[in-house]
Parts: C-alpha cells; sequence; structure tokens
C-alpha cells in the first residue's frame, strides 16, 4: 500500500482529492488509538498510577509497529532494508520526538483523562505544527488564511468540548491528565517538522519502520527495568488490540510522512483536525463516554472542522 502511494506517477500525492483521501485514513486511525489505548489498559489491568507498565505497553505498540513496516518495505524490495548510511542521527531524533516523548507524555496524560478529553486536546496539534513549521524551521510563510482556518478548525473542536464537556461526570482537568496529552501534542509538532527536513535525504518508510523501533525499545526497556508488568485477562483479544495498534501506527504515521514529504506542512496538518472528531466520536462509542455522540453540537464542529481544511487548502 505503502509503496503504490509514494509512486507519484500513478498518484499525485500534492493533489487534494489524494490529501483528504489519505490524511482521512490517517486521522481515523489515529482518532481510533484513543479509545483503544483505553481499552488496552482494562485488557492488561494497567492501573492509571503504573507508569512502568503503561511505557512497557506503549512500547510493544511501537517495537511491532516498527518490525511490521520494515517487514513489509523488505518485503516489497525483495531483500533486508537496512537504514541508510548517514541515518543514524535522523533516526534518533525521530525516535526521541516522536516516539518517545511524544507517547510517554501521551500514555500517561491519558491514563488521567477522559478518551473524550484526550482525544480533543489532539487538536492542538494543529496550531503547534504550523507554528513550528513556520517559525521554527522557516518551511513556508504563517499566511492570513492558515491562521483563520486554524481558528475555524479550533473553534469546532471548541464545540466538540462543549458538547462532551459532561461525557464523564464533570470537566475537572489536571496537569498530569490534560496537561500531559497537551505537551505530546508539541512533540508531535516538532517530530512532524523533522520528518518533513529528513525526507529531502532519506526513504521516509525506512526512517518511520526504525525510530519506531528504537523508540519502542526505549520505551519497553524503561517500562521493564522500572517494574511494569502486563498482566490482567487480556489473552486473544489483549494481543489482537496490540497488533491493531501497532498496525495503526505503521500505517498512519507512513502515510503521513509520505504527505509530509511532497507538500507544505500547513497543507496536511490541517487536517489533523479530524483527528479529535473520530477519537470524540469513537470514544463515545467503544467507551460508553456519551450517550448520544451525533448531536447540533458535533455536526456544526464537523462543518467547521471542513471548513477550516478548505480555507487552509483554497488557492489564492
Amino acid at each position: 500500500m505503502v509503496e503504490m502511494v509514494e509512486r507519484k506517477k500513478k498518484i499525485d500525492l500534492t493533489d487534494i482529492r489524494s490529501i483528504l483521501l489519505l490524511a482521512g485514513v490517517c486521522c481515523f486511525l489515529w482518532g481510533s488509538a484513543t479509545p483503544a489505548i483505553k481499552i488496552g489498559y482494562r485488557l492488561f489491568g494497567i492501573d492509571g498510577a503504573d507508569a512502568a507498565s503503561i511505557l512497557l505497553f506503549a512500547g510493544s505498540r511501537f517495537l511491532l509497529a516498527g518490525l511490521l513496516v520494515i517487514l513489509y518495505h523488505s518485503f516489497t524490495k525483495g531483500h533486508w532494508i537496512w537504514p541508510p548510511k548517514g541515518s543514524g542521527r535522523a533516526i534518533g531524533y525521530l525516535a526521541l520526538t516522536q516516539t518517545v516523548l511524544q507517547y510517554v507524555f501521551f500514555y500517561v496524560g491519558l491514563s488521567h483523562a477522559s478518551g473524550v478529553h484526550g482525544a480533543i486536546i489532539t487538536g492542538t496539534n494543529v496550531f503547534f505544527s504550523m507554528l513550528c513549521a513556520s517559525l521554527v524551521f522557516r518551511y513556508e510563510k504563517l499566511e492570513l488564511h492558515k491562521i483563520a482556518g486554524c481558528v475555524l478548525g479550533f473553534l469546532g473542536i471548541v464545540l466538540v468540548n462543549l458538547a462532551g464537556s459532561g461525557v464523564d461526570g464533570g470537566t475537572g482537568m489536571s496537569f498530569l491528565g490534560e496537561g500531559f496529552v497537551l505537551l505530546a501534542q508539541l512533540f508531535y509538532a516538532l517530530s512532524g517538522s523533522l520528518v518533513k527536513k529528513y525526507a529531502k535525504d532519506f526513504d521516509i518508510v525506512t526512517l518511520s519502520g526504525y525510530q519506531f523501533m528504537a523508540g519502542g525499545l526505549i520505551l519497553l526497556l524503561i517500562g521493564a527495568a522500572w517494574g511494569g508488568t502486563l498482566s490482567g485477562t487480556a489473552g486473544f483479544w489483549g494481543i489482537a488490540l496490540l497488533l491493531y495498534m501497532a498496525f495503526l501506527s505503521a500505517v498512519a504515521y507512513t502515510l503521513w510522512g509520505i504527505l509530509l514529504k511532497y507538500n507544505p506542512v500547513s497543507r496536511v496538518t490541517v487536517f489533523g483536525f479530524m483527528n479529535p472528531m473520530f477519537g470524540v466520536l469513537l470514544s463515545a462509542l467503544l467507551l460508553g463516554e456519551s450517550g448520544q455522540a451525533l448531536n447540533l453540537h458535533t455536526l456544526a464542529a464537523l462543518l467547521l472542522v471542513c471548513l477550516g481544511i478548505y480555507v487552509v487548502n483554497k488557492e489564492k
């Protein structure tokens, strides 16, 4: 799938229809990650205060994700794919920002926040990504229509927040919960700009696979050394869930990296506003955090998110 997508002669990856389709797939997969993680905590008997087991769980997911990417990429090439010469620093920085730091904060934060709140806060990564690309890495200018699109999209996220504020019985937030999830979005934005930078010199699929393996191994070793365990009544469904989470990471991050390679950061990241939409709906459906996910708030929010995406991608 990834090989077919990256062949620009067959699929124009700069066409808005291609971006919409592939970014939509990524956002749906990422949106499903929030309820999947919380279900995984239940299946593997992980307590919210057990940071070691949380890291062990996260490390297992990303180590598997990296293996899936490299195995598939090697199969399509007909030989084992090794990291390209000179890519060690790129893999190290991506593993640190995209996997280790982002998901230490995300997994720990999500264990102290509702699935809906966690999904909503992920919408802020669009702002951080655009600011990072424009003000730190200078990939593009922070133009008025991009700011306007961000504001529209964020208003949609605020509407979803208003609709879901009573989902978990209250609106109380904490730094260890929602605060950590917000910090995770900062590292997400940084890693996205780094992907754009390194994609110029290295195969992004290979980088994605090896950074997942490196980051997952680090999380796994820290969790194991700290005394983490994966017990509970996981069984078949626990293993299936872990494999699904590895699959969604492997597919979503690789496709997203390919889109960033061929397009301005803002043109791609604005679709990230779909993450909390999918996350809220799937959390409501799978976690039972809302009796009615489809209401006027969420429909109006979806309209604002779509309008924000249109404004950012509209030709001058």
